[in-house]
């Protein structure tokens, strides 16, 4: 594929499509694909139907192996440990998008070797 530049005022576009993962690309095909009823405000669960969710949780898993991880992470989401516990463990709950967006800049600080100082 060629490159072909981007005007200035793309670029945040362009980041962000840039960023799509594989796992991103197949979920939006599936869901495009799959006709669903129109229910206004239901949540989505975790589960076969969530690929980006369970990646995230496969690649924060292995951090929280580390003892007292599972609370700082806590401390920094704003919730209970049990609600970690929910998210990584037992997969029952999902957080809502602020936190999932926190948890990413925690993931990607962590990965990058450094100990998160919020």
């Amino acid at each position: 594929m060629a490159f072909t530049p981007v005007p200035l005022s793309a670029w945040p576009i362009e980041a962000v499509l840039g960023a799509i993962s594989d796992h991103a690309r197949a979920s939006a095909r599936k869901r495009m694909s799959t006709r669903r009823p129109n229910v206004g405000g239901a949540t989505i669960r975790p589960g076969a139907d969530t690929p980006l969710w369970n990646k995230l949780v496969d690649d924060v898993r292995p951090l929280l192996k580390v003892r007292g991880e599972k609370a700082q992470l806590a401390r920094l989401l704003g919730v209970q440990r049990q609600a970690v516990n929910e998210y990584f463990v037992s997969r029952r709950r999902m957080p809502d998008a602020e936190r999932v967006l926190l948890l990413q800049e925690w993931l990607r600080v962590r990965k990058s070797g450094k100990r998160a100082a919020w």
